[in-house]
């Protein structure tokens, strides 16, 4: 899943479950100019970030790592 996706995929379930960027941050534990941003598409959260809004959304979070050509 690109970036671009993540966000969608993220403010869509808070849409969703009708919840507000401002609850959304209080329960995830994260700032609500960090969650703003980043719905936005200027932030650049840490996994972590990702990990604590994606526990209250109820997602689940994969991380996928490809070697490149010139890894061996």
């Amino acid at each position: 899943m690109h970036f671009k996706e993540l966000i969608k995929a993220i403010k869509e379930r808070r849409e969703m479950m009708q919840v507000n960027q401002e609850t959304l941050a209080e329960l995830a534990g994260v700032g609500l100019r960090t969650l703003k941003q980043f719905e936005s598409g200027k932030g650049n959260p840490t996994l972590l970030t990702l990990q604590k809004l994606s526990d209250v959304l109820g997602l689940e979070l994969q991380l996928q790592v490809k070697k490149t050509k010139s890894s061996k």
